[in-house]
């Protein structure tokens, strides 16, 4: 009995061996490169969920800065003393506004203390940009004194830089002053004080940004967080969500035309995400248009990627909504038609239209060339095409060149996405909007989902996706594997799927409501996850145009005897990058043979880059920001056939020369 057991484990190593020594080959052919690939085809998505925008790449670091928020208007500030809040404002579509007035006592103070998001973030030695709008109703100058504090300091004392305000007469006007804290601090307070005579001030749209913004725009981008959007080379950007632009009711939907223009009138918003996670519920978050669509389309066009926003379709969020009611109807449809056609003039229009006088009265003249819209999100049945067709028929009149994007709705296959492609194709819809945020299994099994895609019908968006696991849904390596293994899909079948972008983009550590997410951050650090990192080689290694990979005569997706494999290869002038991703437990020999090429020709093999770790389930960090990065490895040699090992759970980028 001994004898046969050890029999048996002598056949259970021979056959692992025997496994790990077979080689896969992977045939690649150089004579016809195939589709081209185009410039849009990975890019980044853009929505307000887990605090993206105030607290997150907007700079503005001052909650509730207009003393708009419905419930409370101070809600977000401290106030001590005197201090009224008045409604009679400068700003039509702000109207509140404070009053500070002398608390009635010589050892008494007025004043405010603002708490930012989750507390306001300052580094040593950087300049922040304090203003505010004010006035001394009464006539007369008035002092303030402005300081940056640590409440939680032990030292002498809490301020960690103060500076004077004089307001004068009884005009409203801006005022700036620059603060430059002694020190680093995550979790500072902003706090004012009427001081001097203590001459009664009103105070409206109080801001605070680091002077330090992406660009150097005053009403600018946290730096860093903008970075790692154009460290990602995107060729395409979507905004502004998502679940927002529908709303939880229609009077909630992200209305554009109230993100543009100054930015001090730009009404507060509701946020769709404030009221949909009991489970971890933030009732103070709101949306204040300071990060509008004039920003997104400028950021556009500073990180080279084209501009995609998409527009209510007059669909409240139906995940919200089951009442008919709640939507827009067909025969009250025109305002938002309009509202589609007025954004693209504010987009492209010449600087004497309506819309395009608003774009150059904010500093760009020049149109922001914009070649995509999208009308609708995730809606579903008959009430998306009944909604859409007259966007579609009015934006073709106008806009013949606009390409314009539909929606599949919110899941990945079944009974609404089988209902709404043909609808999309009747429509006449350029693109059709995927989404699928899935399992491990549904990822692993969709290697060759597009392969066998109409051809001719309109083109994939798969405009929201990401990877997670029951009991494992958060960031984290072994998810990010497996989005790469599926983008080989994505990658050889660019004639049909010609945008992609993961979702969601940005979560606030303290903030977030959903994840797994691309970009994490706290008030001060942030970093890139194996997401990012997949996204990003993607894009740096996009190429001109596909080529065809195969596996004994099959595209190489995962399947049954490929060994775990995912591959697709791309030419780029000269250069082929191979893209293999290895999604077993056990290392692979692959041979990269490359046919098509003249007689006696070569490829020279220059080097690789890869993304292996055997902790599938951890991520970058705040603390260790940089855990799981792509490294650099050797591949060389010179021939039609190259040989190389790849290790278990990797993605692998070989780089040739012809």
């Amino acid at each position: 009995m001994h004898k046969f057991r050890f029999f048996l484990l002598a056949l259970a190593c021979l056959a692992a061996v025997s496994a790990q020594a077979q080689s896969y080959q992977l045939d690649i052919d150089l004579k016809k490169p195939g589709a081209p690939i185009q410039s849009t085809q990975y890019g980044i998505f853009f929505e307000d969920i887990n605090y993206a925008a105030d607290g997150g790449l907007y700079a503005e670091l001052v909650k509730n800065r207009s003393f708009e928020f419905p419930e409370d208007p101070l809600q977000g500030w401290k106030a001590f003393g005197k201090v009224e809040v008045k409604d009679d404002g400068p700003f039509q579509r702000n109207p509140h506004y404070v009053r500070l007035s002398d608390p009635g006592h010589p050892h008494k103070w007025t004043g405010l203390d603002n708490e930012g998001f989750f507390g306001i973030g300052v580094k040593q030695g950087e300049s922040y940009r304090f203003s505010v709008w004010a006035r001394v109703p009464d006539g007369g100058t008035s002092t303030l004194r402005v300081e940056l504090a640590n409440t939680a300091s032990m030292g002498e004392n809490h301020y960690l830089c103060q500076e004077t305000l004089v307001v004068n007469g009884a005009q409203w006007k801006q005022y700036e002053i620059s603060l430059t804290p002694d020190a680093t601090v995550a979790k500072a307070i902003l706090r004012i004080f009427l001081v001097g005579n203590r001459t009664t001030v009103d105070l409206e749209h109080v801001s605070l940004f680091p002077k330090d913004t992406w660009m150097g725009h005053k009403n600018g981008l946290r730096k860093d967080l903008a970075q790692a959007l154009a460290d990602l080379h995107p060729g395409v950007f979507r905004f502004p969500g998502g679940c927002i632009v529908e709303g939880t009711d229609l009077a909630t939907r992200y209305n554009w035309k109230n993100s543009v223009g100054p930015v001090e009138n730009r009404p507060l918003n509701e946020n769709r995400w404030e009221y949909t996670f009991p489970h971890r519920f933030y009732p103070d978050y709101f949306q204040s248009y300071g990060l509008g669509f004039f920003e997104f389309f400028q950021l556009s066009e500073e990180i080279g990627a084209e501009p995609l926003p998409i527009l209510s379709c007059g669909l409240a969020c139906q995940f919200q909504n089951e009442d008919v009611e709640a939507h827009v109807h067909l025969d009250e449809l025109q305002p938002y038609i309009q509202d589609a056609l007025d954004l693209i003039e504010f987009a492209n229009g010449p600087v004497t239209s309506t819309w395009g006088k608003v774009r150059a009265d904010m500093g760009h003249p020049e149109p922001f060339n914009l070649k995509f819209i999208g009308i609708g999100n995730e809606q579903w049945d008959s009430l998306y095409p009944e909604h859409l067709e007259p966007f579609v028929k009015a934006i073709r009149a106008a806009y013949p060149a606009m390409k314009i994007v539909g929606s599949s709705g919110p899941d990945s296959e079944g009974k609404q996405f089988d209902y709404l492609w043909p609808e999309m194709k009747r429509l006449g819809a350029d693109l059709v909007d995927e989404h699928f945020y899935r399992n491990y299994g549904w990822f692993l099994s969709q290697g060759a989902r597009y392969d066998n895609y109409d051809r001719k019908g309109p083109k994939v968006f798969a405009g929201e996706y990401a990877c997670h696991a029951t009991g494992r849904k958060w960031n984290h390596f072994f998810a990010s594997l497996l989005e790469a293994a599926f983008m080989t899909g994505i990658e050889r079948n660019a004639d049909v799927v010609q945008m992609a972008t993961y979702a969601p983009l940005f979560a606030h550590v303290e903030g977030w409501q959903w994840r797994p997410d691309l970009i994490w951050y706290d008030n001060l650090r942030s970093f890139r996850t194996v997401s990012w990192h997949v996204q990003q080689l993607y894009s740096q290694f996009r190429g001109s145009n596909t080529l065809k990979l195969t596996m004994d005569g099959a595209n190489v997706t995962g399947a049954d005897g490929q060994g775990g494999l995912f591959a697709s290869a791309v030419l780029d002038g000269n250069k082929v990058y191979v893209k293999v991703v290895n999604t077993s437990g056990d290392a692979r020999t692959i041979d990269l043979n490359f046919t098509g090429l003249k007689k006696k020709a070569t490829l020279k093999a220059t080097g690789g880059i890869r993304l292996s770790s055997t902790e599938l389930y951890q991520d970058n960090s705040l603390e260790d920001p940089e855990h799981y990065t792509p490294k650099s490895f050797v591949f060389e040699g010179e021939g039609t056939t190259l040989q190389a090992s790849i290790p278990a759970f990797s993605f692998n980028i070989f780089t040739l020369e012809r």
